[in-house]
């Protein structure tokens, strides 16, 4: 992968390494819901790739510099703008993704928001609001860190919660997350039609690798920040979380808004994965550098005056 250029035969060039990227992601890509099953995707796989670092690693720094040139042209054009979504069980390795693959871009382009546990005042609000009112504005990436999802995931799985989200009785229904599932496929709908693309990302690890990330946390002192006894005992709740997890893919997984069902067993695959489908999408937007028509004369004339100022 390489940088995007204005040249028309370095956009030829672009175009077929766009394929390559194609070929290495379209395994992991879900757009028709109806024929996902998440048994179909192992998280150890490594798409025939051999875990050379150094190879790895070189992928990686040319896709992340492939996507800041295209994200430059996304924040200069101010028309459109791109929401990823990471959803993932604990450990599967999120936040070290979104840190190296949007390393490097503009940070004024991006948009980053973390779901926690809902707060009182978005609490007194529809379940969708705390999310909503952080989408990416138009010339920016959005990237969700858990997202609306988690409201047919972990609510799905401890549906104790829905007492606290203070919901009238009649609304709570033996139909409810089929329900949300719909308004999720909906709203993904609205926000491509209105200019904002959306990639959602199912970091895949297995059960195994999890259990020895959570003990690497426990080892080393300068991770055990990110342990919480909570964690495992989410552990118990496994395939409650995988039934869950395929159910959203099935029920939101379009053309437009696509999941990518990604490995995570190993973290640089992974990032090569999530990369290459970013750039895809952005490719896709077919992104110029805006320069009307009127501009070009004042630009003409600057020159004219600075050329001016040495004589």
């Amino acid at each position: 992968m390489l940088p995007v250029s204005a040249d028309e035969d370095d956009m030829a060039t672009n175009r077929q390494k766009l394929k390559l990227v194609a070929d290495w992601i379209d395994p992991y890509r879900v757009t028709n819901g109806a024929k996902f099953r998440l048994k179909k995707i192992n998280p150890s796989d490594t798409g025939g790739l051999k875990p050379d670092k150094s190879e790895a690693a070189e992928r990686l720094s040319m896709g992340v510099q492939w996507l800041a040139a295209e994200q430059d042209k996304l924040y200069a054009q101010d028309r459109r703008s791109l929401l990823l979504v990471f959803q993932a069980m604990d450990a599967a390795g999120k936040d070290s993704t979104i840190k190296h693959v949007m390393n490097g871009v503009n940070p004024l382009g991006v948009q980053v928001a973390s779901f926690k546990q809902p707060s009182p005042e978005e609490l007194d609000h529809d379940w969708m609001w705390r999310c909503y009112r952080h989408l990416p504005e138009r010339g920016r990436i959005g990237i969700f860190n858990r997202s609306y999802y988690e409201e047919v995931l972990v609510v799905r799985v401890h549906q104790e919660i829905l007492r606290a989200q203070k919901l009238p009785p009649e609304c709570i229904g033996k139909d409810i997350f089929d329900q949300r599932l719909r308004d999720i496929a909906a709203m993904e709908d609205y926000l491509v039609r209105n200019g904002t693309s959306v990639l959602k990302f199912f970091l895949h690890v297995s059960r195994k690798e999890q259990k020895k990330r959570f003990l690497e946390r426990l080892d080393e002192p300068a991770k055990n920040w990110k342990f919480s006894a909570a964690d495992v005992k989410e552990r118990a709740h496994w395939n409650e979380y995988m039934n869950a997890y395929e159910a959203a893919v099935r029920a939101t997984a379009t053309p437009d808004a696509p999941w990518f069902v990604v490995p995570a067993d190993n973290k640089w695959f992974t990032r090569l994965v999530v990369v290459g489908a970013i750039v895809e999408a952005l490719e896709k937007m077919r992104l110029k550098y805006p320069l009307p028509q009127t501009q070009r004369a004042e630009l003409k004339g600057a020159r004219e005056l600075l050329l001016k100022e040495g004589k």
